[in-house]
C-alpha cells in the first residue's frame, strides 16, 4: 500500500472479535446448503466449517425446517429479494440463541445465486466501534452492500447495494479485479487489505473509513468489514466485503431509538385513537412529512368480524382517520378530518394493502398510473399541490386481523422512500400493533360487558299503581371497565311492587354476569312473597355457594371474588307501608312531599357474599311514607369520587332532589349532573321512584268466623263487593276462588279468617288464617273428595300463590280486569 492510498483511504487497526459482537457471516447456495463460513460464524454457533460445510442451512437455522420447507423458504427468500428478522439459531451444545439474522441474496456470472447469510447475538449488541456500525444497519435493516471475491481477488457474486456504495456496475465488477474496473491507488488500498485478510485465514475484522464520490466532488463516509471465507477443510475460498453508509446508520440508529421508545409510548393508555396519533406524531417527521392512520370502523369496539383481509374486488369495511400528524401546521395535506371515515378508491394501493394485507412501497409517484390518483380528487388535488412524491402503505396487522393501514408520505424531504424506511416502517407499526391489539381487545371485553349488563338490566320498570319509576345507568369511562350495577322492580301480589339495587364488586365481564345471576337470583326469591331481610339471607346463601364452586374448580387457576351489596325494599300502596333491609349497601333517600330529605338509619348488614354475618345478619325496618313521597335509590359510584366523600355526596344527591313534584325523568338528570361531569372510576346507578296510595274504596276487609258458613258468607260478600266496583262479569270466577281459599283456611287453620279483596291493575283476592302450612297444588285422584280446590283457583286466576305473614300466611289469587290481556283469567258459572 502506498502514501497516497493512506491519504484516501484509513484503515482501523484489526480485533480479534471476540472483545466485540462481532457478525457471525455464511454462504449458502441456491438450494439453502452451506458453501461458506467464518470463524465468526464458529465462535458464535460453536460449529467448525468441516461440520458445516456442503450440510443445510437446517442444521443451525431451524427457520429452514426440513427439505420441503427449505425449498418454500428459498422460494420465499427468492420473490423477496432476502428475508430479514428475529429467529432461534440452535447452537452445536443444544442451546438455541435469539439472533438477528439477515439473508441477502448476491448475484453471479451467468445467473448463479448465492445466500448472504449475517448473525447477530441481540445480546451483545453495545459499543461504538466500527463492527456495531456495520451490525447496526444490519439489524436496522438499512440498506447493506456486499461483494465476495475469490482467491485471485476477482469479485464473484455481488449484491445491487454495493453498485450504490461505490458507483460501479455490477455488470461491470463480475470476474474482475477492483484494480482492473477502477485503476488508482484507493482500488490498490481495498485490494491489499482483501488479500491480508484472504492470506491470514482468520475472522479478524480489518476495518476502513473512506469518503466516496458522490455528485460533483460531495461524499459521505462509509465503513465496511472483510471477512475470510472457509471451505469444509478449513481452507480460504475467498473475502467478503460488507459496507454500510456511515450517516444512514447513524440515522438508522436515531429511528432505531426512537421505535424502541415507542412501545413504552404507545402502550400508556388503551384509547384506540389516542395511540393512533401517538404513531403519526413518532413518525413525523422521523420517518415521513405526512402520517395517516387509518383503522377499520370496528377496531374501536374490540369487533373481529369486520377486519379480516378481503380479496381484491370484495366489499371492505370503513376506515376512519384516527391520527394523522404533518410538518406543516393544520395538517393540510388531508382531505379528511380526524375521526371521520375514509374514502379509499377501489384501485388504489391502500386497497392492495388491504386485500393481500402486504405493505405496499412506491418510491415515485410520477411515475405511478394516474387512474387511481384521479378516483378521488380530492387525494390527487392534495397530492399534486403538495409535491408529495413518494408513499408507503403498511398494514396494521394482529394475528390474523387487519385493523386498519398507516400512510406515509414524503414532501419536502426530497429522497424518495427505500426498502430499508419500510422496513422501519413496519418495525414501528409492529410497535403500535401491540398497543392497538391490547386496546382492541380491552375494548371488546368492556363492549361486551356493558351489552350484557344493559341487557340484563330492566328495559321497562312496570311499578303498576304502588309507585311511579325512573331510572339511569351510567357506566364509568372505558378505561376503568364496566362495573356490576343493576336495580330492578319488581310486581308482587296485591299491589305490592319489591325495589332493588345491586353493586357487585369488580368490573369487566365476571361482574356483569355475576350481576345477571344475583338479579335472576332476587326475581325468583322475590315470587316467593319473602320479607326483605331473609330474602337477603337467601341471597347470602347463593353468593357463597358461587363462591365455594369457583374456589372448588377456578377456571383460570385463580380464586375469583365475589361479593355485593344489596338494597332490597317492599312497598304496599294500600298501608304507604315500606318494609327495607340491606346488606353493606348506602340507604336510600327519601323524600317527603314537602322536599324534606332523610336518610333512613336502616341497620347496615354485611355484605353479601363475604362470609361476614352471623346469625341473622339483616335486619328489617319499616317505614310508613305519605303519598307521593319520593323513594332515591342508589350505588356508591354516584356519591362518592376521588374528590369528595360518599356524605358529600349522598348530601349532594339529597339537595339535587329536593324539589320532588319535579318530573322524575327531570330529577334524574339532576342528581346525576355532577357524575357526567367527573372521572370515576365506578358505575353509577339510580333509581327514582314516587310512592302511590290505594284508595280506601277500592280495597275491601272482611273477618269471618272459622265455622262451616265462613264459605257462604264469603261467596256473598265478594259478589256484593264486585257489583259496587261494577266488575259483575268477574262474579263467579271469584266466589269459587273465595270459597276453595276460606274453606282451606277454616279446614286447615284455627281461630279467625281475613278475607281482603282489592282492585288496583288487577283484581286479588287473599284469605288470610293463623296456619304457617304453605298451600301445595296437586293432582286429584278419581275417587278422591278433596284436592282439587287449589288447582280449581289455578284455572279461574291469572296467577296466584302465597306468603309468609306476622301470624300466620296469605294465600292470595289474581286476575285480570275486563278487556286486559290475558287468556287465563275466565270467568265460569257457577254449578
Amino acid at each position: 500500500m502506498n502514501t497516497n492510498s493512506l491519504e484516501t483511504v484509513t484503515f482501523g487497526k484489526a480485533s480479534s472479535g471476540l472483545d466485540m459482537p462481532d457478525t457471525a457471516l455464511a454462504m449458502l447456495d441456491e438450494q439453502g446448503t452451506v458453501v461458506g463460513w467464518t470463524q465468526a460464524a464458529e465462535h458464535f454457533i460453536g460449529h467448525s466449517a468441516e461440520c458445516v460445510v456442503g450440510r443445510s442451512a437446517a442444521l443451525v437455522l431451524p427457520l429452514f425446517g426440513e427439505r420441503q420447507s427449505t425449498s418454500d423458504f428459498v422460494k420465499h427468500c427468492r420473490a423477496q429479494n432476502g428475508w430479514s428478522g428475529t429467529t432461534a439459531v440452535r447452537h452445536r451444545d443444544g442451546r438455541v440463541i435469539e439472533a438477528c439474522l439477515r439473508i441477502t441474496m448476491l448475484r453471479g456470472l451467468a445467473g448463479a445465486v448465492r445466500w448472504f447469510v449475517s448473525m447477530v447475538d441481540t445480546g451483545t449488541l453495545s459499543g461504538d466501534t466500527m463492527s456495531s456500525l456495520v451490525s447496526g444497519p444490519l439489524l436496522g435493516r438499512a440498506p447493506i452492500g456486499v461483494a465476495v471475491r475469490d482467491l485471485q481477488l476477482r469479485c464473484v457474486f455481488v449484491n445491487d447495494v454495493m453498485a450504490e456504495h461505490d458507483g460501479i456496475p455490477c455488470d461491470k465488477r463480475l470476474g474482475r479485479r477492483l484494480t482492473e474496473v477502477v485503476p488508482g491507488p484507493r482500488s490498490e488500498a481495498v485490494e491489499a487489505m482483501t488479500q491480508q485478510v484472504l492470506q491470514s485465514g482468520t475472522t479478524k475484522v480489518h476495518e476502513y473509513r473512506t469518503w466516496m464520490p458522490e455528485g460533483k466532488g460531495r461524499g459521505y463516509p462509509l465503513a465496511a468489514s472483510f471477512h475470510c471465507l472457509q471451505g469444509a477443510g478449513g481452507e480460504s475460498l475467498g473475502v467478503c466485503l460488507v459496507s454500510a453508509n456511515l450517516a444512514k446508520s447513524r440515522l438508522a440508529r436515531e429511528r432505531l431509538a426512537v421505535v424502541g421508545e415507542a412501545e413504552a409510548r404507545l402502550g400508556g393508555t388503551l384509547d384506540v385513537m389516542q395511540i393512533s396519533q401517538e404513531l403519526a406524531d413518532l413518525a413525523v417527521p422521523l420517518l415521513a412529512d405526512f402520517v395517516a392512520v387509518d383503522l377499520e370502523q370496528s377496531t374501536s369496539s374490540g369487533d373481529l368480524s369486520a377486519v379480516r383481509a378481503a380479496p381484491a374486488g370484495e366489499h371492505h369495511p370503513t376506515l376512519r382517520r384516527a391520527g394523522q400528524a404533518s410538518i406543516h401546521a393544520g395538517v393540510p395535506e388531508s382531505p379528511w378530518m380526524r375521526g371521520g371515515p375514509v374514502a379509499v378508491p377501489q384501485a388504489s394501493p391502500f386497497s392492495a394493502v388491504r386485500s393481500t394485507g402486504r405493505s405496499h412501497l412506491e418510491p415515485n409517484l410520477d411515475r405511478a398510473p394516474g387512474t387511481w390518483l384521479d378516483q378521488v380528487p380530492a387525494i390527487g388535488e392534495k397530492i399534486r399541490s403538495y409535491g408529495v412524491h413518494s408513499l408507503m402503505a403498511v398494514p396494521i396487522r394482529a394475528q390474523n386481523a387487519l385493523l386498519g393501514v398507516v400512510l406515509f408520505l414524503r414532501t419536502e424531504d426530497p429522497t424518495p422512500f427505500h426498502e430499508g424506511d419500510l422496513l422501519l416502517a413496519e418495525e414501528l407499526v409492529k410497535r403500535a400493533v401491540r398497543a392497538l391489539d391490547n386496546a382492541r381487545r380491552y375494548a371488546r371485553e368492556q363492549t361486551a360487558a356493558l351489552t350484557l349488563q344493559r341487557n340484563l338490566l330492566p328495559r321497562r320498570l312496570r311499578g303498576g299503581t304502588a309507585v311511579e319509576t325512573a331510572s339511569r345507568y351510567l357506566p364509568a369511562d372505558v378505561e376503568h371497565g364496566v362495573g356490576g350495577d343493576w336495580f330492578d322492580v319488581i310486581p308482587l301480589s296485591a299491589a305490592r311492587v319489591a325495589l332493588v339495587v345491586g353493586d357487585v364488586v369488580g368490573h369487566g365481564l365476571h361482574a356483569a354476569a355475576t350481576m345477571g345471576t344475583l338479579r335472576a337470583a332476587v326475581r325468583t326469591l322475590a315470587d316467593l312473597e319473602l320479607p326483605p331481610a331473609e330474602l337477603l339471607s337467601r341471597l347470602d346463601n347463593t353468593i357463597q355457594r358461587l363462591v365455594e364452586e369457583e374456589d372448588a374448580e377456578p377456571a383460570d387457576g385463580t380464586t375469583a371474588v365475589v361479593g355485593a351489596t344489596c338494597l332490597y325494599a317492599v312497598y304496599d300502596p294500600a298501608t304507604r307501608v315500606c318494609t327495607m333491609a340491606r346488606a353493606g349497601h348506602p340507604p336510600p333517600a327519601i323524600i317527603d312531599p314537602q322536599g324534606r330529605v332523610a336518610f333512613p338509619d336502616l341497620p347496615t348488614g354485611a355484605p353479601l357474599g363475604l362470609g361476614l354475618g352471623l346469625g341473622d345478619p339483616f335486619e328489617s325496618m319499616e317505614l310508613e311514607l305519605p303519598e307521593g313521597s319520593l323513594i332515591a335509590f342508589y350505588t356508591d359510584g354516584l356519591v362518592e369520587s376521588r374528590d369528595h366523600d360518599i356524605d358529600d355526596g349522598m348530601n349532594s344527591l339529597g339537595a339535587a332532589l329536593a324539589e320532588p313534584d319535579r318530573a322524575l325523568e327531570d330529577l334524574c338528570d339532576l342528581a346525576t349532573e355532577s357524575f357526567l361531569e367527573q372521572t370515576s372510576c365506578d358505575d353509577a346507578t339510580l333509581l327514582l321512584v314516587r310512592t302511590c296510595s290505594l284508595d280506601t274504596d277500592r280495597a275491601a276487609t272482611w273477618t269471618l268466623p272459622s265455622d262451616e258458613c265462613a264459605s257462604r258468607t264469603a261467596r256473598q260478600l265478594a259478589a256484593s263487593q264486585l257489583h259496587a266496583w261494577g266488575l259483575d262479569a268477574l262474579a263467579d270466577s271469584t266466589k269459587l276462588i273465595v270459597s276453595e281459599l276460606v274453606t282451606n283456611a277454616v279446614r286447615h287453620g284455627t281461630g279467625t279468617v281475613t278475607l281482603c279483596l282489592k282492585e288496583h291493575n288487577a283484581l286479588t283476592c287473599e284469605v288470610s288464617d293463623t296456619s304457617i302450612c304453605v298451600p301445595q297444588l296437586r293432582s286429584a285422584g278419581i275417587t278422591d273428595e278433596n284436592g282439587r280446590g287449589l288447582f280449581l283457583v289455578a284455572q279461574l286466576s291469572h296467577r296466584w300463590g302465597s306468603r309468609p305473614a306476622s301470624k300466620g300466611k296469605v294465600v292470595w289469587a289474581e286476575q285480570e280486569l275486563p278487556g286486559s290481556s290475558g287468556t287465563r283469567s275466565r270467568p265460569l258459572q257457577a254449578a
